[in-house]
């Protein structure tokens, strides 16, 4: 399974935020979701999860 990653620094905020969490997707997605409500205000949600699933980008390999 290939990891993914959540780059808050893809996304413009007012906290010029730089978090970037990387795993397999569940918990990525899980972690990622968890941070946009405690940090950044959003409300848990299903679209909420839908919105982060849609930015998670494959983890790039490391040569």
């Amino acid at each position: 399974m290939s990891r993914k990653v959540a780059d808050c620094r893809r996304f413009p905020s007012e906290s010029g935020c730089t978090l970037t969490i990387t795993g397999e997707e569940e918990e990525v997605l899980r972690a990622a979701a968890d941070h946009a409500v405690a940090v950044h205000g959003h409300a848990d949600s299903p679209e909420l999860r839908d919105q982060v699933r849609g930015m998670l980008e494959d983890e790039k390999a490391h040569a």
